[in-house]
């Protein structure tokens, strides 16, 4: 059954790492498909300011029209490549402050509110020739950022579009004393780049309902594959319980029913019946394992109480006088001569109120234990403290108890040790009920141990 446990707890979490893992790639493909949806609307917008902005479009022509200027007198060999690129990088610096501020004037008229940079960068500037081109620039083999708008970094960078600007330029110019025309056909092409400030957290905060839902699915199901485990290990607790109770009550019927079987065949016989006295002791032990079963029953429907179902008939006693005397009564039971039991008492508070019964089976149910798990030489040190509380402390060396017993020790019918084993007589009853017993008194009991050095129980029942 444990074998059988163990292997549904592994499938189990494998089961839900395979679910996790589903369910994070589904999730990151609808990041991915968010995102792209996301940029593709902001692309659409953006194109859209750019093509239908009259204030961008006249600033747009001062930057044209001065860099063909620029290119004529590149023709007639009045200026040079350097001096095109300069003079371009210079009326686009002279406007930019305008041209970023209209350009957000633009994005907030759209109703686009999110922190959007965006500038055009100049990717090749080519004179084309009949005979041959002439390249003015070209930014993958000179990497010079000439840019109108927003600076962007590079890594941050998202493309919107590439825009190609073809013209047939004729301009006069003197030369040599004469006036000559220039023709001269330009392509010049951009990249138009944006930048979304934080659009990873406009993102997630659209799929916001999808992850918190995911999440809440996600803890539904843990919730449920913890419960339905947690109730199979309980089950299986419960039956082993009731399988191992079986057992010990089995156990401690068959001493006296054997004994009563033995003695009802010797009163049958006629040997016996000629003999009164031998009746006489066969029918006294007969009423002796009578009460022996009795005994057992009583102990299994009275230690079964709760703490709610106890009542309590609480008197005032002398705290030392009466646990002298519960001591006194325990060595006089016991049938070892080799038990010594050390006593302390500490505090100023003399009397307490509390039933004599109960507390006086709780003790002894301790003190029996102490004899039962222990070795040759019993030890008991029993310190009684009576100040704010009366705190009872009962320690033994005995052989201890493991730290997985101690977590069920207090546990109905639960047995410490090898529950196979039953050289020491017990239901699992007798510390439930110290324990039972405690609790309706308002108190504690807690247990401090280590396999083979000794247990020390300690009892705390309120003065109140």
């Amino acid at each position: 059954m444990k074998k059988k446990i163990n292997l549904l707890i592994i499938v189990s979490v494998l089961g839900l790492i395979a679910l996790s893992i589903i369910q994070g790639y589904l999730i990151n493909n609808t990041y991915k498909l968010k995102k792209e949806a996301f940029i593709t609307e902001t692309r659409r917008s953006i194109s859209q300011i750019d093509d239908f902005s009259p204030a961008l479009d006249s600033l747009s022509d001062i930057w044209q029209d001065n860099f063909l200027n620029t290119i004529a007198d590149y023709k007639a060999n009045t200026a040079t490549r350097a001096d095109i690129l300069d003079g371009l990088q210079f009326v686009i610096d002279s406007i930019n402050d305008t041209y970023r501020s209209e350009y957000q004037k633009e994005l907030v008229k759209n109703n686009i509110p999110y922190g959007i940079k965006f500038h055009k960068r100049v990717k090749a500037i080519v004179l084309q020739d009949s005979i041959k081109n002439d390249t003015i620039f070209d930014f993958e083999k000179t990497p010079k950022r000439i840019v109108l708008g927003d600076p962007i970094s590079e890594d941050k960078e998202i493309g919107v579009s590439t825009t190609l600007w073809q013209t047939d330029h004729t301009s006069s110019r003197i030369i040599n004393g004469e006036n000559k025309e220039i023709v001269f056909y330009l392509l010049f092409q951009t990249q138009d780049k944006m930048d979304i400030d934080g659009w990873e957290k406009i993102v997630f905060k659209q799929m916001s309902g999808l992850l918190l839902l995911s999440l809440l699915i996600f803890s539904v199901v843990i919730g449920l594959l913890y419960y339905s485990i947690k109730s199979l290990i309980t089950q299986k607790k419960i039956a082993d319980i009731k399988t191992d109770f079986v057992n010990n009550i089995t156990h401690e019927l068959k001493t006296p029913l054997a004994t009563l079987t033995l003695a009802t065949k010797m009163l049958k016989s006629n040997e016996v019946q000629q003999q009164p006295k031998l009746v006489d002791n066969t029918v006294n032990t007969i009423e002796r394992q009578n009460k022996r079963l009795q005994k057992l029953i009583d102990q299994v429907l009275t230690n079964s109480l709760g703490y709610n179902e106890i009542q309590l008939h609480k008197e005032e006693v002398h705290i030392e006088n009466y646990i002298n005397t519960i001591l006194d009564d325990f060595l006089l039971a016991v049938k070892t001569e080799h038990v010594t039991v050390n006593r302390q008492f500490i505090g100023s508070k003399q009397t307490i109120q509390l039933d004599k019964f109960y507390i006086t089976t709780a003790l002894l149910n301790i003190l029996e234990n102490a004899v039962k798990y222990a070795s040759d030489n019993i030890i008991i040190d029993c310190k009684v403290k009576s100040n704010s509380e009366l705190k009872i402390s009962i320690k033994d060396n005995g052989i201890g108890i493991s730290e997985k017993d101690k977590k069920q020790v207090f546990d109905k019918f639960f047995r410490a040790g090898n529950k196979e084993i039953h050289d020491v007589k017990g239901l699992g009853l007798g510390l439930y009920y110290t324990n039972q017993i405690i609790k309706a008194h308002h108190g504690n009991i807690i247990v401090e141990s280590k396999e083979g050095k000794g247990s020390t129980f300690i009892l705390t029942i309120p003065f109140n």
